[in-house]
């Protein structure tokens, strides 16, 4: 692979955020590299989000790879909280005019590699010791090693799409950046196996045993979680007690046609909201997981990636197509608004339905009530499936 000494834009980070945003940006004839420190087997190797909004969908259709998205995907019209012996079902269709689709990041990450592959993209692997330079001026540069070789490449604009652990994010000087942090006294244990979902749709489970989850990445592949301690591990879970423990966290009828079996990946997933700012520094932007995270309650995370890559990638067309720069000046003010946006929704989703290990009758009675409430009101309902669905860019 022949490799410039000088491009456009140079992304950090080869996961979906990134190639996404790599790809979108050839798609309008501005030249990008991508540098990614794991192997791409590593990469398509990670078991992540597989419910996507509609901003998102939309964004993968004009990247042009939305083919296989579009017919493996499934769409979703609502999904379902089972709380106090019943289930309740939030219809996103009726509430907001939108749904949801499900597919699975890996496979988000597959279809844009190939893309990547089919347009010459430049797509580095296993790119050691990145590391940003200059970002406070007008010339910034990157470099990297590879084996025993430093490489060097010159840009415009560095975008950190390299995760919470990256680099990009400690580049910005300490007296700059803020950083606001919750950790939550439980994670989500959980198991990837071959078979059937329990349910066509997803079910959120509040239960006094702690929270449940039944999702799905096809019609054979099925997706569950359980929330645990943070002390435990995987070791501590065989795949029998998992879903031993699953059944009595779900209602009667649908414990009864749970199918099981071996699990293909099983993990403990610990959970945190955090955001920094502000997401840009000289020319230097943050996205996705290097500025923010969120509790997987409610599947923000990747698609509050995708809003912050709308809105890079709008702001550098029109930097580079149009000589406006007010997109980039205000990359940062615009996505922290919609970042905290989706932190509020996914912090209240969370507090709604998991069991606090200083949970008293109290809290539980408000839960009870809030869900009530949730159930009784059409407003209610709304504010939920707008959230659910997206919020617009």
């Amino acid at each position: 692979m022949d490799i410039p000494s000088r491009t456009s834009v140079c992304i950090i980070g080869g996961g979906p955020s990134g190639l996404l945003l790599s790809q979108l940006l050839h798609k309008r004839g501005i030249d990008n590299i991508v540098l990614e420190k794991h192997s791409r087997d590593h990469v398509l190797s990670r078991i992540r989000a597989g419910v996507l909004e509609h901003g998102f969908t939309e964004l993968m259709r004009e990247a042009g790879v939305s083919e296989r998205m579009d017919a493996e995907g499934e769409i979703h019209d609502g999904f379902f909280i089972a709380h106090d012996g019943r289930m309740d079902r939030v219809d996103l269709k009726r509430f907001s005019g939108q749904s949801v689709m499900v597919y699975g990041q890996t496979e988000v990450t597959r279809d844009l590699y190939d893309a990547r592959d089919a347009m010459g993209g430049i797509v580095i692997h296993e790119a050691a010791d990145v590391q940003p330079h200059d970002i406070a001026t007008g010339s910034p540069w990157v470099t990297w090693r590879k084996g025993d070789e430093i490489q060097r490449i010159d840009c415009d604009f560095i975008v950190g799409a390299d995760g919470f652990h990256g680099v990009s994010r400690k580049s910005i000087p300490k007296d700059v950046l803020r950083e606001y942090e919750k950790v939550y006294p439980f994670g989500w244990l959980g198991v990837l196996s071959r078979t059937k979902p329990v349910n066509e749709e997803l079910i959120y489970a509040n239960h006094e045993r702690g929270f449940a989850l039944c999702s799905l990445r096809s019609q054979v592949l099925s997706r569950y979680y359980i929330q645990v301690p943070l002390t435990d591990s995987v070791e501590d879970w065989s795949d029998e007690a998992f879903w031993e423990e699953l059944r009595k966290r779900l209602p009667e009828d649908v414990a009864a046609r749970l199918e099981t079996g071996p699990s293909i990946e099983k993990s403990v997933a610990p959970l945190r909201s955090f955001v920094a700012e502000p997401m840009r520094y000289g020319n230097l932007f943050l996205a996705g997981d290097s500025a923010h995270i969120v509790p997987p309650t409610g599947a923000r995370g990747l698609n509050t990636a995708a809003s912050d890559i709308q809105y890079l990638y709008h702001g550098l067309v029109d930097h580079y197509l149009k000589g406006d720069s007010t997109g980039l000046e205000d990359y940062s003010a615009k996505a922290l608004a919609r970042v905290w946006k989706t932190q509020r929704f996914s912090w209240w989703l969370t507090s709604l339905l998991h069991r606090f290990p200083d949970t008293t009758d109290y809290d539980r009675n408000l839960q009870r009530t809030e869900l009530e409430y949730l159930f009784s009101s059409d407003a209610a309902q709304t504010v939920v499936a707008e959230n659910y669905v997206g919020l617009p860019y």
